[in-house]
């Protein structure tokens, strides 16, 4: 036979086909398809591995496997006078010749023989074999044939085991060829004519049609093979009348419709589950719509949150910072009104002058100031509430609207994960929202913030409260300037150090009240924007498994439309090739 049953260019597609399928078949297994999808493309796949399939069926001793080392031209196969196929046995294409025995009813013989890189053939045990596996391989691989060669000895020509066998074939609607094997035995034409006749009687009242027919000898034309002499060669080859059967079996094989829907079948496949795989990654991207939507929506309450907490904290330091500077205005006013040479008597009394500075300026300092560190440690407790409340809230309605969604259907993997998370996250939420206890909450921010002050201030926190920490911030700070005039040099000096002393004064003052206003805001800002930054990361880390899992999701389902899509431009290119590398063989037929 020819060297292949294809071209060169149809030989580079199948290649090219194979690996595109091989990629086709990784990328769906990942799809999460039902197994028996995932076969049918397997199955598809094999087939272009058995691109052709001609399967050798007769009782045995009628030459069969002869036949078969006839056609491939090499001793491919074991032959003799006995029984030598004991089961069915694959012939296919391998690097290096070798029998692998898959078990006590199969074996796979390889060859590197460049015609079986395009044609399989299937050796089978004789037609009156009563291993029941035998029948059932024999009768698989009939299915799925090509060409069916049914070989019958020109010594025991169409036996009843051959008759009940073509009948079953006759069920199956598979092209039949008969091959009389060993017609060499015949010493004349009209003995093979009459032989012919008995054949195509008895086989087209069987299979009601009369089919091709072919008288042959194997063992003329392995002979012709081994003939070194050109001249003897030829009439050996002539004399065994293979080169009809050679001929018939490759332009029945190369039929341009037939190598086209060889071709098209598992491109075919592919293309319908590569579609199936489309649409359900689709329908998985519309229901991940809402969770997208809600995940977003999580996220921004986030955003929002820090957005807030900065905008809003800003403003109400600035009210202790007022407090400070009303605090400072009084305290310059108070040394105008108090640093008098009028009032000598009473500077010369320090510790009165210290009971006015407490009584007039710094008076309700500690307590306002006290009074808006706890408004802002409140407001930022019903905040962090009200945000978990809004979580919750989000979580509750994709909850629900996920369940309506669900009702009556299996979840696969993705959904039953998202359905895990939902119901994490949002117990998480609940669990927060429901246990929440703004008393404690704001107990601790207060421990926290009282512990930045008395830092500040290098004072021990302890059972000191907020409140005496701030007394004692600003009192450090501020009434030691109040000492600054001493009665002994006021008595000597008098009318000459009081203006000095004044401005003296006011200046040390001011100079205190910015290192107290720098020192005691820098603390409760950073303490602060760190108690913000807690309550939004603890909603961030809260949702963060369901955002996290519904991003994966989004980017994942992305990634398999886009495979999926150049999948099918991929699948849709090579079905366009098709016809352009068919189109030769019908040419040519």
């Amino acid at each position: 036979m020819r060297s292949s049953i294809l071209t060169d260019e149809q030989a580079a597609y199948l290649r090219q086909e194979k690996e595109s399928l091989a990629a086709v078949q990784a990328l769906l297994k990942k799809m999460d398809l039902p197994r028996e999808r995932l076969d049918l493309l397997q199955k598809a796949i094999l087939q272009l591995d058995e691109l052709f399939l001609l399967v050798i069926v007769g009782e045995f001793n009628a030459g069969k496997s002869a036949l078969i080392n006839a056609l491939l031209g090499e001793k491919v196969l074991k032959e003799g006078a006995t029984p030598t196929t004991s089961r069915v046995t694959l012939v296919k294409w391998g690097d290096q010749a070798k029998e692998q025995i898959v078990d006590e009813n199969f074996a796979v013989v390889t060859y590197p023989l460049e015609l079986l890189d395009s044609l399989n053939i299937v050796d089978t045990p004789g037609t009156n074999a009563i291993i029941r596996e035998h029948e059932r391989l024999t009768e698989e691989y009939v299915l799925r044939s090509d060409l069916v060669l049914f070989v019958t000895s020109a010594d025991r020509p169409l036996t009843e085991s051959e008759r009940q066998f073509l009948e079953r074939i006759l069920t199956w609607g598979k092209k039949v060829v008969l091959v009389l094997n060993k017609a060499d035995i015949f010493e004349d034409q009209a003995a093979l004519e009459e032989v012919r006749a008995f054949i195509l009687t008895h086989a087209t009242a069987i299979l009601k049609e009369t089919p091709e027919f072919f008288p042959v000898s194997a063992r003329l034309a392995q002979r012709a093979g081994l003939e070194s002499t050109a001249e003897i060669s030829a009439d050996l080859r002539s004399a065994s009348r293979m080169d009809d059967l050679e001929t018939y079996i490759h332009n029945t094989l190369d039929d341009s419709s037939r190598l086209r829907l060889k071709f098209n079948n598992p491109l075919g496949v592919a293309d319908a589950l590569v579609s199936q795989a489309l649409e359900a990654v689709q329908a998985e991207q519309h229901t991940l719509k809402e969770d997208r939507e809600t995940a977003a929506a999580l996220e921004q309450v986030t955003v929002d949150l820090e957005r807030e907490l900065h905008a809003e904290l800003a403003p109400r330091l600035a009210e202790v910072e007022n407090i400070l500077h009303r605090f400072e205005a009084r305290g310059l006013d108070f040394f105008d009104n108090t640093m008098r040479l009028t009032k000598i008597g009473t500077l010369a009394r320090g510790d009165q002058v210290r009971v006015q500075f407490e009584q007039q300026v710094l008076s309700d300092v500690p307590a306002q100031i006290e009074e808006q560190i706890q408004r802002m440690i409140d407001w930022l407790v019903q905040k962090d509430l009200r945000e978990w409340q809004q979580v919750m809230n989000y979580l509750n309605r994709r909850q629900a609207r996920y369940l309506e969604q669900i009702v009556g259907e299996t979840g696969h993997a993705p959904d039953n994960h998202r359905r895990e998370l939902l119901d994490s996250v949002g117990k998480t939420a609940r669990t927060i929202v429901d246990t929440y206890d703004q008393n404690k909450e704001a107990r601790e921010l207060a421990a926290n913030v009282e512990a930045a002050v008395a830092q500040t201030a290098m004072f021990e926190a302890g059972a000191v409260g907020l409140g005496a920490l701030v007394t004692f911030v600003i009192a450090s700070s501020t009434l030691d300037i109040t000492g600054i005039l001493a009665a002994g040099t006021l008595a000597i000096v008098g009318f000459f150090v009081i203006p000095y002393k004044r401005k003296q004064a006011k200046e040390n003052f001011k100079e205190k009240m910015l290192t107290l206003r720098t020192t005691l805001l820098d603390a409760l800002t950073e303490q602060f924007n760190h108690e913000a930054e807690n309550a939004v990361s603890r909603i961030k880390d809260g949702i963060a498994p369901y955002t996290r899992f519904i991003n994966a999701e989004q980017a994942r389902l992305e990634q398999d439309v886009h495979a999926l899509t150049d999948a099918q431009q991929q699948i849709g290119a090579l079905q366009a090739q098709v016809d352009a590398v068919t189109a030769p063989a019908a040419e040519n037929a």
